[in-house]
This record gives C-alpha cells, sequence and structure tokens, in this order.
C-alpha cells in the first residue's frame, strides 16, 4: 500500500503539526518502501480530545449496532486480506505464506470473535437487590509492538470498541504501513469519527505522550518489559488503569513418556515462526538427561530446514541484538550445533536458525528474552527439577508440556507459573485468556476476559 502523509484523526487523515517522518524500511533488502508521519505531543492531545468527545455517543451505541461496526471491519480485513499479507511482508519481512495465514488470518479471527462477543456479552446483570453495570472505561491509549502488527492492533482495537471505549492507537514505528491500513478498514466498515484515531510516531515522544496523557483511563501496552515498567510508574502515579503484554521466555517440557520427536520438531517450528520474534515463542527446550543427546540431534537436522524459510529480523538493531545473544551463549560455555552468528544473506537483516546445546539454567541465554531463531536445550534429570527449571525465571507468559498421557502433562501444566500452556501441541484458540504471571505482564487479551480489561463496574443498590 501507498503511505498516508497524514494522521487518522477524528475520521480523516490530517497533516501532522511537525515536519519530523519515520522512513520504513523493509528489512529483507535495506530498502526504504515509506515515510509517515512522526507525531509530537500536540499531535497526540489533539488525537485523545477527539477521542474524548466521541466517547459519550460510542459509549451509549447499543451492544448490537457496535457488534454490527465490528462485523463491517472484519469482513473489510476478510476483503483486503492479500493487500494486508503483501504489507506485513514488506515491512516486517514475514514470508508471504506465514503473512497470509497468521498475520493476516489471525486478526480477522479476532475481531469476528469480538463482533460475537458484543452482541452477546452480559453488560448488565442482577445481584440481589442490586443491579449491576459493565461500563466502558473510557478513552484508551493503545501503544503496539512490532512483531505481530495487526494482530497486536486488533486484539486491542476490537476489545476496546466492543466494550464502547474510544481509542487512540500509537503503532510500532517499524510497522506504521500495516496500522494505516487497519486505519482505512475502520473508516471503510462505518466506526464513526473520533472512536478510532491513528498517531504514528516514535515511542519516547508519542507513546510517552498517550501514556502520560491526563485524558486517556487505561493504557494497552504490549512489547519488552523494561518498556513495560516505565509505562506501569507513569500509569501509578495518576491512577490510571493499565493492561501490559510482555516479555517471555517460555519452557517446552518434554517428559519422558513423550513421542520426542514430534515433541522437538514442533518445538523448533514454534521457535524459527516468525524468526523467533514471537513473545510465547518456547525458547527453553527442556529434556530428560536420559534422551537428551537424542532431542539435540533431533533440534539440530530441524533447525537445518529452516535456513532459508524464515525471514530477517525486524531491523539492524534487533539483528545485532541476537548476535549478541549468540555470542553471550558461546562466551558463557553453551555448545552451539547450529547457525550462528553468520548472516545467511549479504542483504537483510538475517540470522541464521541457531540451536545450542549444554545450557545450564543460569546463563544468560537461559535467563533473558532473545527475541530471535535461538532455541536453548536444557536437561533436567526428574520432574521436579523440570518444574524447577521451567519456573526459574522473572518471566511466565507461556509454555508447552509433551507426555504420553494427556493428564500427565495437564499435572505437570497446572504447577508451571505461567499464563498459557500448550498440551501435546494444542491448537491456537482466539477466545482463550493470553497474558502473563510475574514480568510477563498484567492483564488478559482475548476473548471475554480481554473484553474485561475495556469495561469498569458500577453497581445499583435497589
Amino acid at each position: 500500500m501507498k503511505a498516508h502523509d497524514g494522521l487518522y484523526i477524528d475520521g480523516a487523515w490530517r497533516p501532522a503539526l511537525g515536519p519530523d517522518v519515520i522512513e520504513v524500511v523493509n528489512p529483507a533488502d535495506e530498502q526504504v518502501i515509506g515515510r509517515v508521519p512522526a507525531a509530537g505531543p500536540d499531535d497526540v492531545d489533539t488525537a485523545v480530545r477527539a477521542a474524548r468527545a466521541a466517547l459519550p455517543a460510542w459509549a451509549a451505541t447499543p451492544p448490537a449496532e457496535r457488534a454490527a461496526r465490528l462485523t463491517a471491519l472484519r469482513d473489510v480485513l476478510v476483503a483486503r486480506k492479500d493487500e494486508i499479507a503483501e504489507t506485513v511482508t514488506a515491512e516486517l519481512g514475514s514470508p508471504l505464506p506465514f503473512s497470509q495465514m497468521v498475520h493476516a488470518g489471525v486478526p480477522i479471527a479476532v475481531a469476528g470473535s469480538y463482533a460475537e462477543l458484543a452482541a452477546t456479552h452480559v453488560f448488565e446483570e442482577k445481584v440481589g437487590n442490586s443491579t449491576v453495570h459493565h461500563e466502558p472505561v473510557g478513552v484508551v491509549g493503545a501503544i503496539t509492538p512490532w512483531n505481530y502488527p495487526l494482530h497486536q492492533i486488533v486484539a486491542k482495537v476490537a476489545p476496546a470498541l466492543a466494550a464502547g471505549c474510544t481509542i487512540v492507537l500509537k503503532p510500532a514505528e517499524d510497522t506504521p504501513l500495516t496500522a494505516q491500513l487497519f486505519a482505512e478498514a475502520a473508516d471503510e466498515a462505518g466506526i464513526p469519527a473520533g472512536v478510532f484515531n491513528l498517531v504514528t510516531g516514535l515511542g519516547p515522544v508519542a507513546g510517552q505522550a498517550l501514556a502520560e496523557h491526563p485524558d486517556v483511563d487505561l493504557v494497552s501496552f504490549t512489547g519488552s518489559t523494561a518498556v513495560g515498567r516505565q509505562i506501569g510508574a507513569t500509569a501509578g502515579a495518576a491512577v490510571k488503569r493499565v493492561a501490559l503484554e510482555l516479555g517471555g521466555k517460555s519452557a517446552n517440557v518434554i517428559l519422558p513418556s513423550a513421542d520426542l520427536a514430534k515433541a522437538v520438531g514442533v518445538g523448533v517450528a514454534n521457535v524459527m515462526s516468525n524468526s523467533g520474534q514471537t513473545c510465547s515463542a518456547w525458547t527453553r527446550m527442556l529434556v530428560h538427561t536420559d534422551q537428551y543427546e537424542e532431542a539435540v540431534e533431533l533440534a539440530t537436522a530441524a533447525a537445518a530446514k529452516y535456513g532459508d524459510r524464515i525471514g530477517p529480523l525486524v531491523n539492524g538493531n534487533q539483528r545485532d541484538r541476537v548476535r549478541g545473544y549468540i555470542d553471550k551463549g558461546l562466551d558463557e560455555g553453551a555448545r552451539l550445533v547450529a547457525g550462528g552468528t553468520d548472516s545467511p544473506q549479504e542483504r537483510g537483516y538475517f540470522v541464521s536458525p541457531t540451536v545450542f546445546a549444554d545450557v545450564t539454567p543460569e546463563m544468560t541465554i537461559a535467563q533473558e528474552e532473545i527475541f530471535g531463531p535461538v532455541l536453548t536445550i536444557l536437561r533436567y534429570v526428574d520432574e521436579d527439577d523440570a518444574l524447577r527449571i521451567a519456573n526459574g525465571t522473572v518471566y511466565g507468559l507461556a509454555g508447552a508440556v509433551w507426555a504420553g498421557e494427556e493428564a500427565e502433562a495437564v499435572a505437570f501444566a497446572r504447577r508451571m507459573d505461567t499464563g498459557q500452556v500448550d498440551i501435546n501441541g494444542g491448537r491456537f484458540n482466539p477466545l482463550a485468556p493470553f497474558g502473563g504471571y510475574k514480568q510477563s505482564g498484567v492483564g488478559r487479551e482475548l476473548g471475554a476476559h480481554g473484553l474485561a480489561e475495556y469495561l469498569q463496574t458500577k453497581s445499583l443498590q435497589f
């Protein structure tokens, strides 16, 4: 798509107040593919004021009508699915088939789920002699990341609209074209002026202005734990609600009774998807010591198949960051069995699919989120040891357990300190709540639990 040279505020594209722009670079060939405005605090203020002015009417709109607008939005996204996939591929570098299936397909499903929830959710209930009303929290400031650009937008905007909130979106500066495409879709779907607003800009400028704005009632942020802490502190000072979906270092626990080949193969695929740029990726594979070397051989062979099947990382800084972690793993004594720091391409921000063996729990690569195609394989001696290792990081976003019997896997999963666990390769469910324990965040996204983040509760006693 062609980049807009304006911001989408109050139902129209309008110039930013300042001259600054952001260059959008294709990470596969390092070529500039577009330029968008870099909004400043005054632009953010204009957008928030538009959202505040639109709030009373949208909050009073019957849920059935809000559901109809969300259905129309989903239909527009369906009609523009190919354009969405091509745009994500251009600015993120994701291979086109993955963009079609995941980057375009999943947001369509999520938008549809919130259209249904808007129509069926109980916004008013009787509790004894009280009537309990579930009302929109108000104006939402949404700050989204680049790794799943449309999914993260829809996962915030759709429930906010379903709840009756108005919203100002500040997308990641690496992937603003996808956000502009979404703004076009919202306009085409008939979302009223001021209900959805888009300001492209830099995090420390536009993002901070949005998080600090006194007329923003809820800040919904997805990104690094470090930035999440800053946003939480800012919101706390203003007694403002936050929803934070942050980092992860998820464990893939393969119990001795599991189908080892299948568990390892799916585990490697999980880490390499989206070039490893997934907060919930199972980047720590835990294998019983008796099966460890076999698992390493299987993982090494599986990783080799992804050499020309994964895309680049989003930018040069991210590529260099991942290479730094690979060097750190080598420095701390891990055994490199696949990949490394050599680039598989002459141009673009590529990192080879990388696997480390002989990783111990205290190593940096076993503790910190790398956000690249890097798998660490750790050994354990019994289930208690596996649980200790699995729970032994500051994160708790996702994970996986494999066992011969489902009940065995479930029993282990229930002891894991994490927000979501896949059992024997369980499928993604857009209606299930997603979010983390510990430093992986606050709140939940998706489904009814995601809708609840955008509602506040009022009781009337009779």
